[in-house]
């Protein structure tokens, strides 16, 4: 079954931690570390294997977005 056929079951897709990895442009052990700090994204138990939810990502990431920051407020204005 390939990923055509899973999405029209509702299925979402899945990242293994090595496609993970190079998604991010990071070593396969810094997505390990991160799990294993609980910095990490949240991942499934597939077997000996983790999978992550593409949304799960997505939510992580934007959790670790900063804030661009302000022109304004402290000292900006003269």
């Amino acid at each position: 079954m390939d990923a055509t056929n899973l999405s029209g079951l509702g299925l979402e897709p899945v990242l293994t931690t090595s496609e993970l990895a190079k998604y991010l442009g990071v070593h396969v052990q810094a997505i390990y570390d991160l799990r294993t700090d609980g910095r990490g994204p949240s991942g499934i138990r597939v077997g000996r294997e983790i999978r992550y939810r593409v949304s799960d990502v997505l939510r992580w990431l934007d959790g670790l977005h900063e804030p661009v920051p302000s022109m304004g407020g402290r000292g900006g204005e003269r």
